[in-house]
């Protein structure tokens, strides 16, 4: 087979992207116009796997206390308490972000700022 036209040695790809930093790594962010496959962050995904986990423990009598339970696992008091409070998020904010659909602007440490206990009055978007 003969082509017509020769093959070019190199070849330029430009995509538009930004560096944001995110949990203290760095992420390419992509256009708004431009459709994305995201995926879950794993920082996000394991607070709310240890969030439900501790829960658990707790509500089981396994430990009385979170004081207990932070001995036991060798974290501070005070980590446990903010981590236990993704608990109070909504179903359908858990599954966003276990989903990996949550914004970009979403972080654990925007998670864990002060979010109403009301599911009503949670947002998606948070």
């Amino acid at each position: 087979m003969i082509r017509d036209t020769p093959i070019p040695d190199t070849v330029t790809i430009h995509v538009p992207f930004r560096i944001v930093r995110r949990g203290g790594r760095k992420e390419m962010v992509l256009p708004a116009d431009v459709p994305t496959q995201r995926r879950p962050d794993d920082a996000l995904v394991k607070a709310l796997a240890r969030a439900f986990r501790w829960k658990r423990m707790l509500e089981s009598g396994e430990f009385a206390s979170i004081s207990e339970l932070a001995a036991r696992e060798g974290i501070a008091f005070t980590y446990i308490a903010r981590i236990l409070r993704l608990t109070l998020l909504s179903p359908d904010i858990v599954e966003t972000i276990l989903d990996g659909k949550q914004g970009p602007e979403i972080t654990l440490a925007r998670a864990l700022e002060p979010f109403p206990v009301e599911w009503s009055r949670q947002t998606s978007d948070r």
